[in-house]
């Protein structure tokens, strides 16, 4: 890859998601956040709606929507977020999601996320994870594609938040077997596909939708205590403790993870410029894919930013949702 400059911002790894959005008025933005019913989703939502934002919360729990509404239309002065059912595992939910939108989108944030003890598969005998993670967010992009093309016209320009994760560093992906139906499976390694999956997204939907005004870019919010640990396993709580006695990341407040996400959101850095990932709310830096992960934690491997394997990886995983 050509070394250049990484894009680089004002803020830090201990900016919180309102520092970033201080400044910014987000009136008239529609914008959707995923998994906005806990953790890192809420308090993006949170910020967005402070900013002005028409944010819709696209979660699989409407119940806990609700609560997660009603709670932001009390800090943000009588704004509540619509609150919509959807759940990435299932294709039918997905499909009843983009029919029903109808308005131009401006901003898409894929913050969902799934963790798994064990191995799980969907309906279609796909790897839970993979599921979820990467194969529910592409459809729901592609099927919001005319709304983000039209939101880009409307607004100079669109976006796409896609939330990947340091874990990234430990797996590319396996073409041959991506759903684990002949090596052992490895939940770790699952999600760290399902990882990579997600910085690869960005960097073919930047190429494929820059011309409509779509730009997408990755980011890794950093080590954040969420629901999302919930079903660790005591090896994965073992593996996570070793990672943070190692130096791999130090704990962020869920405000402090929100922030990256933010900056891929709405700065200027990255209105018009995709297919980056970001790491404590600037570009990371691209380091070989056998480099250490303790050594590098706040890099990107080089495997979750080829465009080759990018443009590989859509087109089987869109095969995959047309089967």
């Amino acid at each position: 890859m050509t070394a250049r400059t990484p894009l680089s911002t004002s803020f830090t790894a201990s900016s919180t998601a309102d520092e970033v959005a201080r400044s910014v008025d987000l009136t008239g933005i529609r914008a959707i956040v995923t998994g906005a019913s806990s953790g890192i989703g809420i308090e993006t939502a949170r910020a967005l709606t402070a900013a002005g934002a028409q944010v819709t919360l696209a979660v699989r729990n409407t119940a806990a929507g609700d609560a997660v509404a009603g709670s932001i239309e009390r800090s943000s002065g009588g704004i509540r977020p619509r609150v919509v059912r959807l759940d990435l595992a299932d294709r039918a939910t997905v499909t009843s999601f983009v029919d029903a939108w109808s308005d131009p989108l401006h901003l898409l944030v894929n913050n969902a996320g799934v963790v798994t003890g064990g191995l799980e598969r969907t309906r279609e005998g796909w790897e839970l994870q993979f599921a979820t993670n990467h194969l529910g967010h592409l459809a729901l992009a592609i099927g919001l594609h005319r709304a983000l093309t039209l939101g880009a016209s409307d607004r100079d320009g669109a976006r796409i938040v896609s939330v990947s994760s340091t874990a990234h560093m430990r797996s590319g992906i396996a073409f041959d077997d991506l759903h684990f139906e002949r090596r052992s499976y490895d939940p770790q390694i699952a999600y760290a596909q399902s990882k990579t999956a997600n910085s690869l997204f960005a960097v073919e939907a930047t190429r494929l939708w820059a011309s409509d005004g779509i730009v997408a870019n990755a980011v890794n919010p950093g080590g954040v205590a969420t629901g999302l640990q919930r079903n660790f396993t005591a090896q994965q709580k073992q593996s996570l403790d070793a990672a943070e006695a190692a130096g791999v990341f130090t704990y962020k407040t869920v405000q402090q993870g929100a922030a990256t996400t933010m900056v891929a959101a709405v700065t200027p850095q990255f209105a018009h410029s995709g297919g980056h990932y970001l790491d404590d709310s600037q570009e990371a830096y691209t380091v070989p894919n056998d480099a250490d992960l303790a050594q590098h934690p706040h890099g990107v491997k080089e495997w979750a930013l080829d465009p080759a394997i990018a443009e590989r990886l859509w087109a089987v995983s869109a095969d995959l949702l047309r089967t």
